[in-house]
């Protein structure tokens, strides 16, 4: 069992920045590829970004590329995800979540993560 907690939204003008960060508990972290969702009110929940076990992937949604990253660090069970240059339609609930996985492909099929965690709100005011 893996447990994910995720800190660091909250509300932003546009043009803004923020780091949500994911910490990890229970499992190896270093075995799994990581991920980032958001889920808008009433539209299904999308990849953002993911990033492999070993950081040599890191794949991005075309709507968040050169203004998203992704990044981890093993040896503090955590991935971040620095997000600048906010536009109001990237508000949403951001999700963190983890597949086990050993090889460097990402999936952007939510349905093919295992583990999540609750969410934070990202809000970004026009």
């Amino acid at each position: 069992q893996v447990q994910l907690v995720e800190s660091g939204g909250g509300l932003v003008q546009a043009g803004g920045s923020l780091r949500l960060s994911c910490a990890a508990s229970g499992r190896t972290f270093s075995n799994y590829a990581m991920g980032w969702f958001r889920q808008a009110p009433g539209k299904e929940r999308e990849f953002v970004a993911g990033i492999s076990w070993s950081a040599i992937n890191t794949p991005y949604a075309d709507s968040v590329k050169g203004r998203f990253t992704i990044s981890r660090d093993n040896a503090k069970n955590t991935v971040y995800l620095q997000m600048i240059s906010l536009k109001p339609e990237d508000t949403a609930v951001y999700y963190c979540a983890a597949r086990q996985f050993p090889g460097i492909s990402i999936s952007t099929n939510k349905d093919q993560w295992h583990y999540w965690g609750q969410g934070t709100q990202v809000t970004v005011s026009s």
